[in-house]
């Protein structure tokens, strides 16, 4: 890390002017709000006589998940989307000298966006991009669960492993991370033995990218402007992305409307047919509704242990631990309606 903003400033400075080819200066460099992954910083440049605005996506000093992309497998995968179509932020430079701004980063262009949930779900001025946002959000989907990771060389992208299928790879993913926590949750261990026994089967396996969901996507007047973090995609079952931005902790605060707060199910699941030529089971997002909350209760736990352990205090970490509480009553709640 460095120790000062004029010295980051300078660096950054320099490191531009060399990736460019041309001179650089940056005029202006503020830390972004949010970003439990990953440190994030706006960045305004004047890059031979263009000016630019860019965001910066570095290292933290922990990790959420082991398995989460590096940040050249990320700028990589944004490329590839970014070609495909893909509303996603224009991936401009990849830096993964550590002597830099000591640890890896790339630099995106600046999106005009709002990203933060819960002005997403209430800000009046948003209203029309609320009602605009499902078919979106359902288009773009289609278009992430069609793109060729083979074709674009992303063998890196994490995939269940020989023999599995991709509800037992993520069954399998949440025991080992208890198992590294050393905790021992019969309320996790239930449910996990309840999702092992009423698994349903996988039709289609595609990319995912992993954590689709409001808070993720940059909103603005029109809709959706761009599909942000990527660090979580992965080769899975696409329904698991249909259920995953349906939990209720991605409602914040809306929770009578089931898709991320803004909108009901029904509306989005029928735009992703139109969109992605498929039939969709509801039962099975149903299912992988319940498994997200699941996930990302253990998640939640692991994630106060950054903090807890030291090695990356934050209050926002800290709080998540006592959200895993919330979880685990959801993923019991939703267990009792399925009522298989």
């Amino acid at each position: 890390m460095t120790d000062t903003l004029e010295d980051f400033r300078q660096r950054l400075s320099d490191y531009l002017t060399e990736a460019s080819g041309t001179p650089a200066t940056i005029t202006q460099a503020a830390p972004l709000a949010g970003g439990a992954s990953r440190d994030m910083w706006l960045i305004e440049t004047n890059v031979g006589g263009e000016a630019l605005k860019l965001v910066l996506r570095r290292d933290l000093p922990t990790t959420m998940l082991d398995d989460a992309l590096s940040r050249e497998q990320e700028f990589r995968l944004m490329q590839a989307a970014y070609d495909a179509g893909i509303r996603v932020a224009r991936p401009r430079w990849l830096c993964m000298d550590i002597s830099i701004l000591g640890a890896p980063f790339f630099l995106m262009d600046y999106v005009d966006g709002i990203g933060i949930g819960r002005k997403v779900v209430q800000m009046p001025e948003l209203a029309e991009a609320r009602a605009a946002l499902p078919a979106q959000m359902a288009a773009q989907l289609a278009k992430i669960h069609q793109l060729d990771y083979a074709a674009h060389d992303l063998n890196f992208l994490f995939a269940p492993a020989d023999g599995l299928t991709p509800v037992q790879e993520v069954i399998a993913q949440a025991h080992a991370v208890l198992e590294a926590l050393n905790v021992k949750h019969p309320a996790f261990e239930f449910a996990l033995r309840w999702a092992e026994q009423n698994a349903p089967p996988s039709e289609r396996t595609t990319l995912i990218h992993g954590d689709f969901r409001i808070g993720n996507l940059l909103v603005n007047a029109q809709g959706l402007a761009a599909v942000a973090d990527w660090e979580f995609a992965h080769i899975g079952d696409p329904l698991e992305e249909l259920g995953y931005c349906c939990m209720r902790d991605w409602r914040f605060g809306m929770g009578h409307l089931r898709l991320g707060g803004i909108g009901d199910r029904e509306p989005f699941l029928h735009a992703y047919e139109q969109f992605a030529g498929v039939r969709v089971d509801r039962k099975a997002v149903d299912y992988w509704e319940f498994l997200g909350n699941v996930r990302w209760g253990i998640i939640c736990l692991a994630q106060a242990n950054r903090h807890l352990s030291g090695r990356d205090p934050s209050v926002e970490l800290a709080s998540l631990g006592r959200r895993s509480a919330e979880m685990q009553y959801e993923m019991l709640r939703l267990i009792e309606q399925m009522g298989i």
